[in-house]
């Protein structure tokens, strides 16, 4: 990247941030539909009853350093190797703690089988913590190229064991061992690319300078894992596996859509944002120019995934998930807003403003689980409905945070978010109606793909929407390069 201008390197992040998230959404996506049709939904029930644990050890083993390493004017040696022993020392003891707990985990759930699975699935754990200081290199110097050739790999070889022992009757036990060896792989990868070893002796005065800002984001991190995994904890303990399966399976897929838009976001924004942060009326301009590309993707895509359901899910994954459709439909609609807080989050992040990052998203977990409780009397559809409402509404608070911040204008951002809204979803009415006397599944699933795609590109041309104009400019100019 040496010798790029920062519009240049972002758009190459971008570009890359793009094909390393569509490759491991496609490829999950692929791995996702066999294992599915090999699987029983109280498999993935039983999997995803231990995901929030896994999800709050490895947000306190990683700690925020990924983050308070990109800040960082300049990172030394020194910097990741206090993070990479710190980090491996955490999720050593995690790891023997959560194994500990193990009974307990099953007891909860009444599943006395999690005890054994839980041994595997939290050795995922220690992996990712001896990856924290690598993956933070690769984070921080925009390596986006490397990072998707090591997803590829990884999801690669985790979705070969994963499907081998789902043919050979393993049940759930094929789906731990997917995230361990996926895991590993990427270790792996990421020491062949980062050509960065720890040392000894080691000097743990970095991760106190850092701790300040990185504590925080540690915090935060845990509080969106619990906010990504709260509907499990309590289906776990309200519903039975197939439910809590059912509902696993709708999350997956939209978290498939949102981390597709976000991952791309995520790997270019904080390290753009923290060098245009000291320039006021550019970083305006660059954030709302990241934001109309933000939701450029994510209203098509999320708001399309739910129209297309229906279809999607039965004719893909089987019949035995035809109770997971109506809960993705919900999920996507607030799916489609999820890059957008990521957007902001990234923002604070880069002004090193972690606490209003915290407090933010401690009130939204807050909030969030009084509604699902109260609202929990009235089944699994009115809890995962008002859950996605909450989602909807709280874009609007990060928006006033924003506009305190570097001083973001209601009326632009509400115009930047709106129009695309509006054509997304004018193009997915249109399409409602033409396909109406479409039946078979599998053409009612094409022709809805294909009219909205092709109306919605209709919209922006007709439109001379500035977005998707440098992105289809920047694309053959690519192609013409090569």
């Amino acid at each position: 990247m040496k010798g790029q201008t920062l519009k240049e390197k972002t758009a190459s992040g971008l570009l890359w941030g793009a094909l390393n998230n569509m490759t491991v959404q496609l490829m999950s996506a692929l791995i996702g539909i066999v294992l599915s049709r090999l699987l029983l939904p109280a498999d993935y029930g039983m999997v995803g009853m231990l995901t929030i644990f896994t999800a709050i050890a490895g947000s306190l083993q990683e700690s925020g350093f990924t983050s308070a390493l990109c800040n960082l004017r300049e990172a030394s040696h020194d910097d990741f190797n206090s993070v990479f022993w710190f980090s491996s020392l955490m999720s050593a003891i995690l790891y023997a703690v959560l194994c500990l707990c193990a009974p307990l985990i099953a007891s909860y759930f009444r599943h006395p089988e999690l005890v054994s699975l839980s041994y595997l699935v939290f050795g995922s754990l220690f992996l990712a913590g001896v990856g924290t200081a690598h993956a933070a290199w690769l984070f921080r110097n925009m390596m986006n190229r490397e990072k998707a050739i090591i997803n590829a790999v990884a999801m690669t070889i985790s979705g070969i064991v994963g499907i081998a022992l789902a043919f050979a009757g393993k049940g759930y036990w094929s789906l731990a061992w997917q995230q361990f060896s996926y895991m590993l792989i990427t270790n792996i990868m990421r020491l062949y690319y980062v050509r960065w070893v720890p040392t000894l002796p080691v000097s743990l005065e970095p991760v106190k300078r850092m701790f300040g800002f990185s504590c925080k984001m540690m915090v935060t991190n845990i509080i969106n894992q619990v906010n990504s995994n709260v509907l499990s904890l309590i289906f776990g303990r309200l519903f039975s596996a197939a439910s809590v399966g059912n509902y696993t399976q709708a999350q997956k897929w939209n978290t498939m859509g949102t981390s597709f838009i976000s991952g791309t976001i995520q790997q270019v924004a904080q390290p753009v944002l923290v060098r245009v942060g000291d320039e006021g009326n550019r970083q305006v301009g660059v954030f709302r120019k990241m934001l109309r590309f933000t939701v450029f993707l994510s209203m098509p895509a999320m708001l399309g995934l739910a129209f297309i359901a229906g279809e999607f899910i039965p004719l893909l994954l089987g019949d035995q998930w035809h109770d997971s459709v109506p809960i993705l439909q919900m999920l996507c609609v607030g799916g489609a807003f999820m890059p957008i807080q990521t957007l902001y989050q990234n923002l604070f992040i880069s002004h090193g403003r972690s606490d209003t990052y915290m407090w933010c998203t401690i009130a939204q977990i807050v909030l969030q689980t009084t509604v699902i409780l109260a609202f929990g009397r009235w089944g699994i559809h009115t809890m995962v409905g008002a859950y996605t409402c909450l989602i909807v509404v709280w874009t609007g608070v990060w928006q006033c945070l924003g506009h305190r911040l570097i001083g973001l204008r209601h009326l632009d951002v509400a115009k930047d978010i709106v129009s695309f809204v509006l054509a997304a979803v004018g193009c997915i009415v249109v399409a409602h109606f033409a396909t109406l006397a479409i039946h078979g599944r599998l053409a009612l699933l094409v022709a809805k793909v294909v009219i909205v795609a092709l109306l919605y590109i209709l919209v922006m041309q007709v439109a001379r929407v500035e977005i998707y104009k440098e992105c289809v400019a920047y694309f053959f100019d690519k192609i013409k390069k090569r």
